[in-house]
């Protein structure tokens, strides 16, 4: 059904999305792929252990592991980045000076309350920046498969890992769909894939109303 990987298509999809000149978090996971289908859009994307300006991922022949991401992959900075202590880094965070940030996600609920830090009885490896960008940043978008590996659901009714924090998501991408959160659940604004709408309601672990531009409803139709 995806020509290209899942992960690639929703990184890409994003990429779309942010506007030009926003300051970006990129979390863990599918996030770190987005600078390389920003295709010279003006996007100053921010990582939190203290850089603005990553830049595309680099060549096997100029791997700087000094040079890292918060996911500890290897980045190349853009012309003008400025490179700061972590401090400084959550101040910008805390402060609200982040436009947008993108996180991976263990579960995201109807309403949009995030769970990406602990699973239940596994080791819990550090809460990291989330709990702070999910707080601090103007808009959350997140990036996830659509159905864990084990054939879950993504979004669901209700949270079942630990939450985040209790300030919601704006958008989910997934590789089929974007939903859009509101106060009354989650709502369909687009369709990625060729997937049929009845089978979308079947891998999507709650209800959701369909607001689709109407080349999406001619193609459902």
């Amino acid at each position: 059904m995806l020509s290209q990987s899942k992960k690639v298509i929703i990184a890409k999809r994003i990429a779309e999305e942010l506007e030009e000149g926003s300051i970006v978090n990129l979390g863990v996971g599918i996030p770190t792929k987005i600078p390389d289908y920003l295709d010279g859009k003006n996007v100053h994307l921010h990582s939190e252990n203290g850089l603005i300006g990553i830049g595309p991922k680099p060549s096997k022949e100029n791997l700087n592991m000094d040079l890292i991401s918060a996911s500890k992959n290897p980045i190349t900075m853009e012309k003008g980045a400025a490179i700061f202590d972590s401090a400084s880094s959550f101040a910008m965070i805390r402060g609200g000076h982040i436009d947008v940030a993108v996180l991976g996600i263990l579960q995201v609920d109807k309403f949009g309350e995030i769970s990406n830090w602990s699973i239940p009885g596994e080791p819990i490896l550090g809460v990291g920046g989330a709990i702070d960008l999910i707080a601090g940043a103007n808009k959350i978008y997140l990036a996830s498969i659509h159905q864990s590996k084990y054939g879950e659901p993504k979004l669901i009714e209700k949270l079942t890992y630990p939450s985040s924090g209790v300030r919601r998501a704006d958008k989910l991408f997934t590789e089929h769909a974007v939903f859009r959160f509101t106060e009354e659940g989650p709502e369909l604004i687009e369709i990625i894939s060729d997937i049929s709408l009845e089978e979308l309601f079947e891998i999507t672990g709650t209800d959701f109303t369909v607001n689709l531009p109407e080349r999406h409803r001619t193609q459902i139709n």
